[in-house]
């Protein structure tokens, strides 16, 4: 678990490394790139042993008997959580973009209205959108600093177009942990609007030590519209794998999805189930919480450093490690302060308004990198706003 290992990720078909330039202009060979949520450590050594008894093997044909691999995954809500499930009520997707998709495609029709608490995770636009629905937003509250969500203002906004809500959970990109008199509020609005309630929870493992996640499954009375998604490939960085898991309590919704996979002639890669495996196990656990408190670490570092820039404030991370930096206090155009990020510091940050309303004055860091990486990305960020100090 060295964490503080550079590894260079140049010319490994890593998105987020080799399409940096591309996209952003941050020049390739000193740029950071502080966009794709995906790290820059290697996995835990378990999954590396799965994988090197895979290639040892030499045969991979279709994955078959999954029985171990579910009782992974539901070892690991219970030990990790708190949540108890049954192993058919595990459905496995090409990772939970694809899952958010399939969703959407199961329980609405084009032209329904999909409910999102913007700015958020913005895959989920672009599959609503993709799949001819409409995108309902409902802008979170900024109070003392950190999102909130206000249903007093949520329930004028809807017309009863709408079907489902998707609720990020742990919120990316502002980091929140929502409490549990929140997803109680939540349960309430969508009982009241009469939606299906998709909560995604890929960043459910990745919270600051000093924080608790509460999964949506635990708040009484929305067991019969709720659809959970977790998955193993952002806790324990295999997004390769594509493999995410959507899991539904309720009979009916279970069928209605289920009916949808069979439909499309879906089914998973081997590849993702045996990572999966070796991953919810008690290496694993121990491997997420060394890697939280490395997480906190960098968030402390990076924290620190640019809010000691006037102008520049990064809401406190509660969860993940994705930093959401306002630089509305700068009172600088979106350009300026986008083009000193990412041609003064040589930076690549995701950009505020492709996460929707709310967006506009901010940029997303990715700080799951070695800290000296980070330290280095702290002090260009001081050096292109210098003029400001």
């Amino acid at each position: 678990m060295n964490f503080d290992e550079v590894i260079d990720r140049h010319h490994t078909h890593s998105v987020k490394w080799d399409m940096m330039e591309k996209i952003y202009g941050v020049p390739a060979d000193d740029g950071i790139p502080m966009w794709v949520a995906d790290m820059d450590f290697r996995p835990p050594a378990a999954i590396q042993r799965a994988l090197q008894g895979m290639l040892d093997h030499g045969i991979y044909g279709y994955y078959g008997d999954d029985a171990a691999y579910r009782a992974a995954i539901g070892w690991w809500m219970q030990a990790r959580h708190g949540w108890s499930i049954e192993p058919d009520w595990i459905f496995t997707t090409h990772g939970l973009v694809n899952g958010t998709a399939m969703c959407v495609d199961t329980w609405t029709e084009p032209g329904d209205g999909v409910v999102l608490f913007t700015p958020v995770y913005h895959a989920f636009a672009k599959v609503i959108k993709a799949n001819g629905r409409r995108v309902v937003e409902c802008p979170l509250a900024i109070r003392d600093g950190r999102y909130e969500m206000d249903f007093d203002s949520y329930d004028a906004i809807l017309d009863g177009s709408e079907k489902m809500v998707i609720l990020c959970s742990p919120h990316n990109p502002g980091g929140r942990v929502w409490s549990r008199a929140e997803l109680e509020q939540l349960a309430d609005f969508a009982r009241r609007h009469d939606l299906i309630l998709v909560s995604d929870e890929i960043h459910h493992d990745l919270v600051m030590p000093w924080q608790r996640h509460t999964p949506m499954a635990l708040i009484e009375g929305v067991a019969d519209r709720l659809v959970m998604m977790s998955a193993t490939t952002k806790t324990f960085n295999i997004a390769g794998s594509h493999s995410g898991n959507v899991i539904i309590a309720d009979a009916t919704l279970r069928a209605q999805f289920g009916a949808r996979m069979a439909a499309l002639g879906m089914s998973p890669n081997s590849f993702g189930l045996v990572m999966a495996e070796a991953a919810y196990s008690p290496e694993g656990a121990e491997w997420v919480d060394a890697l939280c408190a490395y997480l906190d670490g960098n968030r402390r570092l990076f924290d620190e450093g640019v809010n000691a820039i006037p102008g520049l404030r990064s809401m406190k991370l509660e969860s993940t490690y994705l930093a959401w930096v306002d630089f509305a206090g700068t009172g600088m155009s979106r350009d300026e302060f986008t083009r000193r990020v990412e041609q003064g510091a040589r930076i690549a940050a995701n950009h505020g308004p492709t996460f929707g309303t709310g967006g506009e004055s901010f940029l997303r860091f990715n700080l799951a990198t070695p800290r000296s990486v980070v330290r280095e990305a702290v002090e260009r960020m001081q050096a292109a706003f210098g003029d400001l100090q």
